[in-house]
């Protein structure tokens, strides 16, 4: 597909993604969107980015252009659009973010009524509804029959509440001193509210978004920063979240950062204990090793699929799961949210160390990853892996050292990700370099 990659539509603000852009995709979507509609009102919310004034009202535009009402509430996490979409009854949700991207960037993501992301097969639907000159043309429509909008401040409440009843009821966080680190970007209001109601003593950083600042330096692509505060504040625990929250990082009380894969075995583990973990846990073929070899142990069958959250969810549902996620932080209970949340995740595993009365580091410590390296290298275009020459050897060669590999384009960015993974560090180290090289060369 030309516009939609493993996660909706993301690209440079007032670059590839203008107004221009959102205003017909919107009509796109809001064509697609109208046959099936049952309430005629789309939700929007966005993150703390300025380009999001401009996407926004562009997004706004497009809609009542082709007879949708609008609703819009602001800043809210993306995991807030996928409840909200379906707790407000609209016929589908609107999510402007690019994530854990620069502020530079910017993204339009789409939910369905049901608050579930759209299937590849629905955006390439809206995808040739975008680049088809006459139904965008004729689809248009004129005095009683444009669209309205509206803008409603006090729906964090209702997410608020989804958010707290994911906690147990007979657990409080008193005994806990927490920092949260919220990125300066859409959780900015709302974790902090949840943590305090709930009981914690909570120090907030990263909490002053002036539209420029979203990711920079901070939150879950820089837990560096929020474990020196874990540490000199001794802290129980740290959460980093990025720009939208629908990820998290968590910090233990020595300052450590934790790995994703070993979140997501604790939690497994621990739903199991609580009986609650229901078919296979999934995670994604990046997943560390070390992560199947523990869920194995503990009677936990793993499966793997492609990167990004939505894909998870659809194997979740294929298999009848109900817990999974990536190792980037995305972790996805889907007896909670239709989408990885951050702030249940948070929730999951505070819950976690007061039922074990463990430290964090104690429990996260029970997997020891295996040495993994990855490497982002910018290329000048995207050739088909499969008719690379070379490529096949090289592999042959990583596979003869046993080192597992994973090379992928990026769904966003023009990069190649490149990942290793071996029991010996210094030999990963080494053939990296000839990865690197090879790469370069051919890209």
């Amino acid at each position: 597909m030309k516009l939609f990659g493993t996660d909706g539509v993301r690209a440079k603000a007032g670059e590839s993604l203008d107004s221009f852009l959102a205003m017909r995709l919107a009509m796109a979507a809001g064509i697609y969107f109208k046959d099936k509609s049952i309430t005629k009102n789309i939700l929007v919310g966005k993150d703390t980015r300025r380009s999001g004034y401009m996407i926004e009202n562009a997004i706004v535009s497009g809609l009542t252009l082709v007879g949708y009402n609008v609703i819009q509430i602001g800043p809210m996490p993306t995991p807030a659009i996928a409840f909200l979409t379906e707790d407000m009854r609209c016929d589908a949700g609107i999510m402007i973010s690019a994530s854990h991207n620069p502020y530079y960037d910017n993204g339009i993501k789409f939910f369905g009524a049901d608050g579930n992301k759209l299937s590849e097969d629905i955006e390439r639907k809206i995808e040739e509804i975008y680049f088809d000159d006459k139904l965008i043309e004729s689809s248009k429509v004129t005095m009683n029959e444009i669209g309205q909008a509206k803008r409603i401040d006090d729906v964090i409440g209702r997410y608020i509440v989804s958010i707290k009843n994911s906690f147990p009821k007979n657990l409080t966080l008193k005994s806990l001193r927490i920092v949260l680190d919220v990125a300066n970007g859409a959780c900015y209001k709302v974790a902090p509210t949840v943590f305090k109601e709930l009981g914690a003593e909570v120090i907030v950083i990263n909490d002053k978004p002036n539209g420029l600042n979203i990711n920079e330096n901070c939150g879950a692509l820089h837990p560096e920063n929020l474990a020196l505060e874990v540490k000199k504040l001794r802290a129980d625990v740290g959460f980093a979240f990025d720009g939208d929250a629908d990820r998290l990082v968590v910090v233990d009380e020595k300052g450590e950062v934790a790995n994703g894969d070993s979140l997501i075995g604790v939690l497994a583990l621990y739903l199991k204990e609580q009986d609650k973990l229901k078919a296979s846990v999934v995670a994604t073929i990046m997943s560390n090793g070390a992560l199947e070899e523990f869920l194995n142990k503990q009677g936990i069958e793993l499966q793997t699929c492609n990167v990004g959250d939505k894909f998870v969810l659809e194997k979740l549902k294929m298999c009848g799961g109900n817990f999974g996620g990536e190792q980037s932080g995305h972790i996805i209970f889907s007896d909670y949210a239709k989408t990885g949340d951050g702030l249940i995740a948070a929730l999951q595993f505070s819950a976690l160390m007061l039922t074990k009365k463990k430290t964090a580091s104690a429990i996260l410590g029970q997997i020891k990853p295996y040495p993994q390296l990855l490497f982002n290298l910018k290329i000048s275009q995207k050739k088909d892996l499969k008719k690379i020459k070379g490529l096949k050897e090289l592999e042959n060669h990583l596979k003869s050292k046993n080192i597992s590999f994973l090379f992928r384009y990026s769904g966003t960015e023009n990069l190649i990700r490149l990942l290793l993974e071996a029991k010996d560090l210094k030999l990963l180290e080494k053939e990296m370099k000839g990865v690197v090289e090879f790469f370069k060369k051919v890209l």
